[in-house]
């Protein structure tokens, strides 16, 4: 069945008695075993809805987002990768950096590959797709002086991936609305129309020398207003129909040496970590 087709099914993933267990939210508040057991959603330790080989992420894909950075248009989009070892879950923490500054985050649609895709066209490609979830491309733009645009250290770190909480299909994501919320305020919004590719381009566009395979991740993108979170903050994505993806930001201790690049404040840095909130020199 093609993955917009309904009735909406959602699986999520959970230790439950040392056991990585699937189970199904009942929309009371609870989580559903498989044998009939189920548990208060409040008490779940939840794990990343899947198992990818790779995550690969997109550049400037809404509308806002590319007039909020006064790039100009594209023909063709362009992408990066985030390590596996950035992957996170619902309610995992994020970790800034004792000594830095610029911790943003980047509500995205996280879309989780369902079956082996190679050379796919855009018509076909709903049909390899397991599901959706609420993503967070966060990254330290402490370090956006470096890397020659690969964002390596930027969006790499461990944790600077959350998905979940669950894998949702039957839903039309195409028809979603996009929210970022820091301590219940919605701070980033916007249709997944807005995307300059949408999704069936971007994975028909990659699957053509790339072969994605099952729990492999795409994040498609994030709209205008990402902006540095501070420690403490409760940050939450929502796409509607799929679900609500809730973490904390905390500090971490500082690296333990000084070996390779460090962390600058320039006005590089600060134009992608506030956007439209930089002041330009000119204007200081």
């Amino acid at each position: 069945m093609n993955v917009l087709e309904g009735p909406r099914e959602e699986l999520r993933r959970i230790m439950f008695e040392g056991q990585p267990r699937w189970v199904r939210p009942d929309g009371a508040g609870r989580l559903l075993l498989p044998e009939g057991r189920q548990i208060p959603e409040s008490e779940a330790v939840y794990m990343a809805p899947c198992d990818p080989s790779k995550i690969l992420c997109i550049h400037l894909n809404y509308e806002s987002r590319r007039l909020e950075f006064r790039a100009p248009k594209l023909e063709t989009p362009t992408y990066f990768q985030k390590p596996t070892t950035a992957l996170n879950s619902h309610h995992g923490t994020l970790c800034r950096p004792a000594g830095h500054s610029y911790l943003n985050y980047e509500g995205e649609v996280a879309v989780i590959i369902g079956r082996p895709m190679r050379n796919v066209g855009r018509d076909e490609v709903w049909d390899y797709i397991a599901g959706f979830a609420p993503g967070n491309d966060v990254g330290c733009q402490d370090y956006r002086d470096t890397d020659a645009g690969s964002m390596l250290r930027v969006k790499g770190m461990d944790g600077f991936c959350p998905v979940g909480p669950g894998i949702v299909r039957g839903v039309d994501i195409r028809q979603s609305t996009l929210r970022t919320f820091i301590d219940g305020k919605v701070v980033q919004e916007a249709p997944v129309s807005e995307m300059v590719f949408p999704i069936d381009y971007q994975l028909a566009d990659l699957s053509r020398f790339i072969t994605l395979l099952p729990g492999d991740i795409l994040m498609s993108g994030t709209p205008c207003n990402s902006r540095p979170m501070n420690i403490g903050d409760i940050v939450e994505v929502e796409v509607t129909g799929v679900g609500r993806l809730s973490n904390r930001v905390i500090e971490a201790p500082a690296p333990a040496h000084h070996v390779g690049h460090q962390r600058t404040d320039s006005d590089s840095v600060r134009r992608v970590a506030l956007g439209s909130d930089w002041v330009r020199p000119e204007a200081r």
